[in-house]
């Protein structure tokens, strides 16, 4: 309940600072026009954000023929989990990671790259695709959805209030300056507020799939591992749109341990303590 919470407050920062952003480039009227379109946003992204991220990645649909073992784990752990069947995907890519997509658990996607799968054992893959499930049943993949693209948007309003400048309340210019700092502090705002929500519902995550698998273990030792290996395997799809890399298992981007306020994740040495302390706890009843 406190993450739902922390979440809902979260999301409202961010729609306020799309509204202030508005009213900083075209005062009343302004900030009208960018709460209407934030709502458009809100709209395409429910309905279309999961064929937009699948197509931007080249993600191959998968079934029982084509990937018998790893659509077939899916299916288990959707039982597990009394969820619908999710659409399952296939990345061609070196870099392991995973993420789930889609507007709501009967409308929802989970993928994998071919890394992922060749990397990690079945275990590990197990709990890997139990987490991205857990994803999908908190329905954590729609409120990461809509807080990436009003970041993004957040990011062209301010380059367009630098280009042509901002108006106060009362219609008069605003200083240069003012532009500048507006252009650097409200997509930075905006990428801190997102990373706070991706952050809280990695934990959430990194619980729900452990629970579903019923394995903790495997999901930390799977988390180490991509780690490792993927400082070492750049991400090319990911760093072109680095907005969905608050979707993956593990933040995808070069650099991202360079300060931990700039994380899409929470550390990984932290998940892992808290999935060991969940098989300690468990193996203790």
């Amino acid at each position: 309940m406190f993450n739902l919470m922390k979440t809902a407050v979260l999301m409202a920062s961010i729609v306020a600072l799309f509204g202030l952003l508005g009213s900083l480039i075209g005062g009343q009227t302004g900030m009208i026009l960018a709460l209407l379109f934030a709502a458009v946003l809100n709209f395409g992204a429910y309905w279309f954000s999961d064929k937009m991220v699948l197509r931007m990645y080249q993600a191959r649909e998968v079934d029982d023929q084509s990937a018998p073992e790893f659509f077939g784990m899916v299916r288990d752990l959707a039982a597990r989990a009394n969820m619908p069947m999710p659409r399952v995907y296939i990345i061609q890519e070196d870099a392991p990671n995973a993420f789930a997509t889609g507007r709501d658990p009967e409308h929802a996607a989970v993928a994998a790259t071919t890394g992922l799968l060749r990397m990690l054992s079945h275990r590990e893959v197990r709990g890997v695709m139990a987490h991205e499930l857990a994803h999908v049943a908190h329905r954590d993949i729609l409120i990461s959805t809509i807080s990436a693209t009003l970041a993004g948007a957040i990011s062209a309003l301010a380059n367009f209030a630098m280009f042509f400048g901002g108006r106060d309340a009362e219609g008069r210019p605003l200083n240069p300056i003012v532009s500048i700092l507006l252009m650097i502090l409200a997509p930075l705002a905006a990428s801190l507020i997102q990373m706070a929500i991706s952050r809280a519902r990695e934990f959430e995550a990194d619980r729900g799939g452990a629970e579903i698998s019923g394995d903790p273990l495997a999901l930390a030792s799977a988390l180490e591992k991509i780690e490792h290996y993927a400082r070492g395997i750049p991400f090319q799809t990911a760093q072109q749109h680095p907005e969905t890399a608050q979707m993956m298992i593990m933040n995808p981007l070069a650099g991202a341990g360079l300060a931990g306020l700039f994380s899409t994740h929470p550390a990984t040495q932290d998940r892992v303590m808290r999935l060991r302390a969940m098989a300690g706890a468990a193996s203790a009843r």
